[in-house]
């Protein structure tokens, strides 16, 4: 698990969200709740994008902060590792 710091700025509209120490990972909301779950996705999408084209994680900076940020938190990324495998097989066609 890495361990990121998620900013929120409420704005005319919604809330601006964005993980300040891991680049790209921004979204916004109508609300508090609506920004952080957006805010859950964007983080996983950039990280396993990141991650097909073998390009490194940001490593966490626990000091990193916004001064015109109106709530700051902690917001986690789980890896999983598998080594389930699921063959498809080709469509076969006439």
């Amino acid at each position: 698990m890495l361990t990121y710091t998620a900013m929120f700025k409420f704005v005319d509209g919604g809330v601006h969200a964005e993980v300040l120490d891991f680049p790209g990972a921004i979204t916004c909301g109508r609300d508090l709740d609506e920004a952080r779950r957006l805010l859950s996705g964007a983080l996983v999408d950039i990280a396993e994008t990141r991650w097909l084209q073998g390009k490194a994680l940001p490593t966490p900076d626990p000091n990193v902060t916004d001064s015109e940020a109106d709530l700051e938190e902690p917001i986690h990324l789980l890896l999983n590792a598998s080594s389930r495998v699921t063959l498809v097989a080709e469509a076969v066609t006439a």
